[in-house]
């Protein structure tokens, strides 16, 4: 007798995996980069990331066309070229190999890696994954600060899809519940605040009207003596989480989350945070870092749980309300990128009023 096999309730076999290759993504900070070759995988293509005589960032397809041994193996060599650490052949940034030690006859065939573009900009290395193709699109142009502004970087790496985790860095309403009493829900009343949503071709943006300053050891930093804030939240394609808050000329805080997809399920993620407040910058910076870096931590922890738990039942099943604000549009804008669709035209959204 045949016994029936003990499986989870039926899911959708659906998982919100978007594979956007023809775009840029940061790789690493530039100081990340020097002597050594580092690996790094973006979107699934393993690459060896190098720097050559002039300093120039390369990157190339981390696999030796001879004998498939990894090239971050090896080592950057007089010339500036990568030299596989199995037989010594040598490649240049442009994927070309330059030199087989022993070879006595050369014949016309070139011999190369596949290379990926790179650019050095705004303290980043930033790789187009699609190898071998000249770029259509440029780098995302990072936020310039002006005096009076303090800027940190902080790199972290969850095991969740680029959708999940730009959803969780735009997401408001968990922040009362699984950061609480750091960020918010620390008690006290409830506001009502509206929301507004705006969609375009490449972005979705929502901007919050009369909310208080956020409750929590976070909150009271940005503004210890309470007031309304200005607040935005942004996604920009393929991989941009944005968050701004502005409390009059002399507060403003903006953190952009720099999202570099891994594989499906894992996401590396560079945040550079640019403030300013009413106190001195190092020292509001020194108050922060451990409390930004437990809200960090506490994302990463969540975000893992959900991934096991979609992979635990086959699949998901999302049921959203008015209150997910940008995750549907992220995902919608994602699968247009990712199906080469035309940009669509401005939608705003009606505006939605929540308690928070």
């Amino acid at each position: 007798m045949l016994h029936e096999k003990l499986t989870p309730p039926e899911t959708k076999p659906h998982v919100s995996v978007a594979r956007l290759r023809r775009f840029w993504y940061v790789a690493c900070q530039s100081s990340d980069l020097g002597r050594r070759p580092i690996a790094r995988t973006i979107v699934g293509v393993p690459l060896v990331l190098f720097r050559d005589e002039h300093g120039t960032p390369a990157a190339l397809l981390d696999r030796c066309p001879h004998r498939n041994v990894p090239l971050s193996l090896g080592r950057v060599v007089q010339g500036g070229r990568l030299e596989c650490a199995y037989h010594g052949w040598q490649f240049e940034g442009s994927g070309r190999c330059a030199l087989i030690p022993g070879l006595l006859v050369h014949d016309e065939r070139e011999r190369r890696a596949p290379a990926a573009r790179v650019r050095e900009q705004g303290g980043f290395i930033w790789v187009y994954p699609e190898l071998d193709e000249a770029p259509q699109v440029e780098p995302f142009e990072l936020p310039v600060s002006g005096p009076g502004y303090a800027r940190a970087v902080r790199e972290v790496e969850t095991e969740a899809t680029l959708h999940a985790t730009l959803e969780n860095a735009l997401d408001v309403p968990h922040t009362a519940y699984l950061h609480r009493g750091l960020f918010r829900g620390s008690g006290g009343k409830r506001n009502e605040i509206s929301a507004t949503v705006r969609r375009s071709g490449d972005r979705v943006e929502a901007q919050y009207d009369g909310e208080p300053r956020p409750s929590g050891i976070a909150g009271r930093v940005l503004s210890p003596g309470g007031g309304t804030v200005d607040h935005w939240d942004r996604f920009i394609l393929p991989s941009i989480a944005q968050v701004e808050y502005r409390l009059g000329d002399d507060v403003h805080f903006l953190v952009t989350s720099l999202c570099t997809p891994v594989s499906d399920f894992r996401t590396r993620m560079f945040a550079l945070v640019e403030f300013k407040t009413r106190f001195p910058a190092q020292a509001v910076k020194r108050l922060l870092e451990p409390f930004a870096l437990r809200i960090f931590g506490q994302d990463a922890e969540i975000l893992r749980a959900q991934a096991d738990n979609i992979r635990r039942f086959g699949g998901e099943q999302y049921m959203s309300t008015e209150l997910d604000f940008l995750g549907p549009h992220i995902w919608r804008l994602l699968k247009q990128a990712e199906q080469g669709e035309p940009a669509g035209e401005t939608i705003v959204e009606r505006a939605v009023k929540f308690l928070a």
